[in-house]
């Protein structure tokens, strides 16, 4: 006989989980792009130059920028990877897995800003040319909330989740292991790349919901 505090505890998750397939969550689809120090910035650009907006993007406070750099493998290169500024305190690359592949790349899959030991590449600018030995990741897929959307929605900070997308398109995925990230600076997104996109026929604008 199971116990009465058991049944609540399960019918207390069910209906959590009810209530939070209910949240529509847009999809930002993440392509091919950097983050650079400002020290690795100056060498890419020239010392004169200052990241140029090109246009604002979901999350608070950050941009695409004009600026665009070159990843050199030990099998190719890939052009025109857009800066997404402002500065970081360490550089950052994020990639698909197939853009890796293509240049011979083995970068392991990280929550952004979780570089140590991840894999090096050199970065190369219309003013110069910087190796970095770590900094190329496939990013961990994860949805962003502010605190007070993570509040109304019981969501923590850290939680892993499942995520429903491409309902309706004919090529429904559910996509485990999707880390919530909470913070002031975000607000209600999912974030994955490219090749995950495509796997599930998902665009940004697109709803998805947490399974």
């Amino acid at each position: 006989m199971i116990a009465p505090e058991r049944i609540a505890g399960l019918t207390a998750e069910i209906e959590k989980r009810l209530r939070r397939s209910k949240l529509d969550i847009p999809v930002g689809v993440s392509n091919r792009h950097c983050h650079l120090t400002e020290e690795h910035f100056k060498i890419l650009f020239g010392r004169a130059a200052e990241p140029k907006k090109v246009k604002a993007i979901k999350q608070p406070g950050f941009y695409a920028a004009e600026e665009q750099i070159s990843v050199q493998g030990p099998k190719g290169v890939i052009r025109k990877i857009r800066l997404v500024a402002p500065y970081r305190a360490h550089t950052q690359i994020e990639l698909a897995v197939t853009d890796a592949f293509a240049i011979g790349l083995k970068p392991p899959v990280r929550e952004s800003g979780d570089v140590k030991g991840s894999a090096g590449a050199t970065l190369i600018g219309p003013a110069g040319q910087v190796e970095v030995r770590e900094g190329v990741i496939v990013a961990q897929r994860h949805l962003h909330f502010s605190p007070s959307e993570a509040a109304a929605w019981g969501m923590a900070s850290g939680e892993v989740v499942r995520v429903r997308a491409g309902t309706g398109g004919g090529r429904a995925v559910v996509f485990e292991d999707v880390v919530v990230r909470v913070s002031d600076k975000y607000s209600l997104e999912f974030h994955v790349d490219t090749d995950e996109a495509n796997a599930a026929g998902i665009k940004t604008g697109d709803v998805v919901h947490i399974a």
